[in-house]
């Protein structure tokens, strides 16, 4: 009796059988654990730092973020072999910051990703190729875009750690790839969508940190939420512009993978591109608010990717041009948000 229960078990829960590499030590990276291994998925969690692969084991808490949740050893293991890890797995989520993935990316042998399905949980691009990490992977590894997905919020990793809820959505050329990776990932708390526009909400996942970054600006110079939501209503256009520039399809911008990521990143508490923004604006230098976070704002690198690759399509982008001037030609930020105001409309 108890054999065929758990053949049942088996039949009614494949997602207990999925194994998954999990890359980063982050509080997304953290939180993303915490779903895959608490509906009953395998995780090898690879980490940088051995003292943090120390700690998980001894306490089952990630020292530096998230430390409140509580890993399943029987289904998480931290680890410092990324070949091992990445190895034994049928799936690989990407969760370092954009501008250290390509060096541990690096590392890996160009056939190591062959059979395998790669989800990037990465707001950001690679900064010294001003590429998407899904191109740099899928021309890294030789690998097609139907073997890549992309995880889109809105979802802060500090609300999952509170069990609050929150909707996903995975985007992937491949319907069968998102839908299953979304099974992956759905439990009471979390709602899963698949999408196919795998460039458009990646590219909208960059340019919401930048939005967010200068959104904090303009708050920590003082300026209130009318000012912020004509802000965000203005950079739905810019963003619009540049998607459509790069790959024209059509599109529902008011989805929750679109505006929804946009909207609470841009104003939640918990955002860190915002919580850097407004440090900027309150007269912190770019590194002594970098060094005062100890997180990276994904939104710092991703204005100069942006900026960079505009420079070929010339789509009028004032939100991301003031930010780069703010934060790389170190134009003070009153001037540049008094500039960028008289844009708006």
């Amino acid at each position: 009796m108890t054999v065929l229960f758990y053949l049942i078990v088996q039949l009614l829960h494949p997602t207990e059988l999925e194994k998954i590499a999990m890359l980063g030590g982050g509080s997304w990276a953290t939180a993303l654990t915490k779903i895959l291994s608490e509906n009953g998925s395998r995780v090898g969690w690879w980490l940088r730092s051995k003292d943090d692969v120390q700690h998980l084991r001894s306490t089952r808490h990630n020292p530096r973020y998230l430390s409140s949740v509580a890993h399943d050893l029987t289904r998480v293991f931290p680890s410092t072999d990324l070949e091992e890890v990445v190895k034994e797995a049928d799936w690989l989520v990407l969760g370092v910051p954009a501008a250290f993935v390509q060096g541990v990316l690096e590392k890996l042998d160009r056939d190591a990703l062959r059979n395998k399905r790669v989800i990037s949980a990465i707001k950001g691009m690679i900064p010294s190729k001003n590429v998407l990490v899904t191109d740099y992977v899928a021309e890294r590894f030789r690998i097609p875009h139907t073997q890549i997905g992309v995880v889109a919020g809105p979802c802060h990793a500090e609300e999952v750690a509170l069990e609050k809820q929150s909707y996903l959505t995975i985007g992937s050329p491949d319907s069968i790839l998102a839908e299953d990776f979304c099974r992956l990932l759905r439990n009471r708390y979390v709602k899963a969508n698949p999408a196919q526009d795998l460039d458009g909400i990646e590219y909208f996942a960059v340019m919401k940190n930048i939005i967010a970054l200068t959104a904090g600006i303009a708050h920590g110079l003082g300026y209130g939420d009318n000012f912020q939501a004509v802000l965000v209503s203005n950079a739905v256009q810019e963003m619009r512009r540049f998607v459509h520039a790069l790959n024209p399809q059509p599109r529902d911008l008011s989805g929750s993978a679109y505006l929804g990521d946009l909207l609470v990143t841009a104003y939640s508490q918990f955002s860190r591109n915002r919580t850097f923004g407004s440090m900027v604006g309150r007269g912190y230098s770019v590194k002594s608010a970098q060094l005062e976070m100890n997180m990276i704002a994904e939104g710092y690198y991703a204005v100069k990717s942006i900026y960079e690759l505009n420079k070929k399509l010339m789509v009028p982008m004032p939100i991301t041009s003031a930010a780069y001037h703010i934060l790389y030609e170190k134009i003070a930020p009153a001037v540049e948000i008094e500039l960028l105001k008289e844009k708006f409309r």
